[in-house]
């Protein structure tokens, strides 16, 4: 009974914070700073974080490609899994985006190359993303400015990405994996000059949030920008709904950007100079209008699970 009062609360909390076309990052706070360790250089250099349902833990990727490490979603490392090695297309391994399908697999999306390859994690071991299957993104040429972010969306069980620069973009589409390339469908979703950004660093979907199922919230997307400190909530459309500034959070380098089931947005910085990377942690907050809804939304549950609990115990006397 604990846990379903927790969690309808939970729910309730999100819910009453955010209006049927947006979440509302304006209503955002900073609730978690946390230090990522290096394991051997795997926590160094996070470029991209994806939050896993099915484990309610996080997978981060550090822009060296060296391998992926599993978090709490507080900053303690639970396991890892290195790359064996890449493509030899790749002079680079930048490793820059990183989606979660389920079931321990993931997407991991080469900077340069502008490809994504599918693994399965396994705790302590290796991969060879060589032998792995793949897709391609987009087919620009091989530069420092390309895919830049991923997400996947299981609703459609279709990926959103991110290009860096020149030209930037946002893309959405199917990526089927194949061994020696798959296919792919995606293209532009719209004009990314529309959304004011200098760069693009990351995107994640919305549609994962429970509170937003059955609303046009479920269809926005999350973009991150490092180079304009800020994280920008868009219609599929490009039209900005709401936005949150990241410059005085963090002097650090942020290039990664996921949301849970609850709608906590994580983010995840470069150590650019400092011993660690780090992860950031941003929670909606009610208004007073809303917090008092929100508390009597739980007294009526607790009054329902109380009166379920006598019935109950009436019937045992019985």
């Amino acid at each position: 009974m604990a846990r379903m009062l927790i969690a309808t609360a939970t729910a309730l909390a999100f819910t009453t914070t955010q209006a049927a076309d947006s979440i509302d990052l304006a209503r955002y706070t900073l609730t978690g700073d946390y230090a990522i360790e290096t394991r051997g250089g795997l926590g160094l250099e996070a470029s991209a974080v994806t939050y896993a349902r099915d484990r309610n833990s996080l997978f981060i990727v550090g822009d060296e490609g060296l391998g992926v490490m599993e978090l709490s979603l507080t900053g303690q490392t639970l396991s890892h899994m290195r790359f064996s090695d890449w493509p030899s297309s790749t002079r680079h391994n930048d490793a820059e985006g990183l989606a979660y399908l389920g079931n321990g697999v993931l997407v991991v999306a080469e900077e340069r190359l502008q490809d994504a390859f599918r693994f399965t994690y396994v705790p302590g071991g290796s991969t060879s993303l060589a032998n792995a299957p793949w897709a391609s993104i987009s087919d620009f040429a091989y530069n420092n400015a390309g895919v830049e972010g991923l997400s996947y969306d299981p609703r459609t069980d279709t990926f959103v990405s991110v290009k860096q620069t020149n030209p930037r973009e946002v893309r959405a589409g199917r990526l089927s994996f194949a061994l020696g390339g798959g296919t792919s469908t995606m293209a532009p979703l719209f004009d990314a000059s529309l959304l004011g950004l200098v760069s693009l660093s990351d995107i994640a979907v919305l549609s994962p949030v429970d509170a937003l199922a059955g609303t046009p919230a479920a269809d926005n997307l999350l973009v991150l920008s490092e180079a304009s400190s800020k994280l920008v909530e868009t219609d599929r459309t490009g039209q900005v709904l709401s936005q949150f500034d990241l410059s005085s959070m963090s002097s650090q380098a942020v290039e990664g950007v996921t949301i849970d089931h609850r709608g906590n947005i994580y983010l995840v910085a470069e150590d650019s100079g400092t011993p660690n990377s780090r992860l950031f942690v941003l929670t909606p907050v009610s208004e007073p209008g809303h917090y008092a809804l929100f508390m009597a939304g739980l007294g009526c549950i607790a009054w329902r699970l109380r009166r379920r609990s006598r019935a109950y115990s009436a019937m045992r006397i019985y």
